[in-house]
């Protein structure tokens, strides 16, 4: 069982959430409707949705929304606010790689929140191709990472740490395995007296990878942005927002 079937629950699902910047998500959503064309007609796919940081949004101005998450705890909070605000959001619970979703539904895909690296590379071509097939031709599909190999490797720290809200400490100890292509990281969370600790495998992977990943499901990179203000991703930006369509 991969590390990301256990991992988005509790503390570290407390932490990830406090983390986030309301106002960055904003942003990120006007990214959003911009890149991938989104209109109040769209049927939007968010994969790996989290607890929907991204598709409430999107929801609350008329959008159709189909997301899918691996935990349990997301969905359960998701799927609430979607009854209580009475929005479209179709909630699916289930890890996205033993998941059929239906073939050329949707008018955009994405997939944001740096959960990009989940997979390695035989996998992560099923995943890509699972969203190409899901969209329509002519459809855009747009991804966020922090884990590029040209954001990663010119400041790799092998230990780092950062407070979050609400008295959280959050600790890392990084170890990256040239063979695999991955880092194996061991992951602490406290609060108070409570600790979790969990070891996580992110894989690294390159532009030009990742280009070719894309090309091999017939989505066309359409452009890689260093920024929300869509500048051209540069070697040491610190994340990469890569949109594509399906051609």
């Amino acid at each position: 069982m991969a590390w990301y079937h256990t991992y988005f629950k509790g503390l570290p699902q407390r932490a990830w959430k406090l983390n986030q910047d309301e106002e960055y998500t904003d942003y990120e959503v006007d990214f959003l409707r911009d890149v991938l064309e989104i209109t109040s007609e769209s049927k939007v796919l968010d994969v790996l949705a989290g607890y929907g940081r991204h598709a409430i949004p999107l929801a609350e101005k008329g959008t159709a929304l189909t997301c899918i998450d691996i935990s349990q705890e997301y969905c359960e909070e998701l799927q609430t606010v979607s009854s209580e605000q009475q929005l479209s959001i179709e909630v699916i619970c289930a890890d996205v790689l033993n998941y059929q979703l239906p073939a050329a539904q949707f008018d955009a895909a994405y997939c944001f929140g740096n959960s990009f690296s989940f997979f390695p590379r035989t996998e992560m071509q099923q995943f890509i191709n699972q969203i190409a097939a899901a969209l329509k031709a002519g459809a855009h599909a747009a991804i966020h990472t922090e884990n590029l190999a040209e954001s990663i490797f010119p400041n790799f720290q092998t230990r780092n740490w950062m407070p979050v809200q609400n008295d959280i400490i959050y600790l890392a100890e990084n170890d990256y395995r040239a063979e695999g292509g991955y880092i194996e990281a061991e992951q602490t969370f406290i609060s108070g007296s409570e600790k979790v600790r969990h070891n996580v495998r992110q894989h690294i992977y390159t532009l030009g990878e990742l280009t070719y990943m894309f090309e091999q499901a017939g989505l066309l990179v359409v452009g890689t942005f260093g920024n929300l203000e869509a500048d051209p991703f540069m070697l040491g930006d610190e994340q990469l927002y890569l949109v594509a369509r399906k051609q």
